[in-house]
């Protein structure tokens, strides 16, 4: 099996914005607290950067988990018609959001005007998330309610 090995310089930062403007996704699972929780999943909330890309650009995402030294690449089967099997990059660890994932688009902005504003409502999500406010109800439902903001 041949090792991935990618160099930091093979992606700029203005790279990295025009891909994740196009590409891109801050989003941020928050479970409705008006509904009776039926599904086993535990998780309350759950917020995550992701990219998505046809399997023939995959090396791009294992050139961006090297750019940006975290995150996790999943295979994605599509068996639907018309459609192609993806990977997807992905950072859902609370401490990289925010310690690698948020500082660098604070220091190189977004150019999308939607993709710009759901990163600033990510934003204030998460510092409501350092604040543990997804452990009461009041934050959970101030939470739920910043979630229906985003695209």
């Amino acid at each position: 099996m041949q090792k991935r090995t990618h160099s930091k310089q093979n992606l700029s930062p203005d790279y990295v914005v025009g891909l994740v403007d196009g590409e891109g996704s801050f989003t941020v699972y928050v479970r409705n607290p008006d509904i009776e929780k039926k599904v086993a999943r535990r998780v309350v909330v759950e917020p995550k950067f992701y990219i998505k890309l046809i399997e023939r650009d995959k090396d791009i995402l294992y050139a961006l988990r090297d750019f940006f030294g975290c995150g996790s690449i999943y295979f994605q089967k599509d068996n639907r018609p018309n459609h192609q099997h993806c990977y997807r990059y992905e950072v859902f660890r609370w401490e990289e959001l925010q310690t690698i994932i948020i500082p660098f688009f604070k220091r190189h902005v977004l150019k999308f005007a939607s993709k710009r504003h759901d990163f600033e409502v990510f934003c204030m999500m998460m510092e409501l998330l350092k604040k543990e406010a997804h452990r009461t109800e009041k934050g959970l439902r101030e939470l739920f309610k910043l979630k229906q903001r985003m695209h």
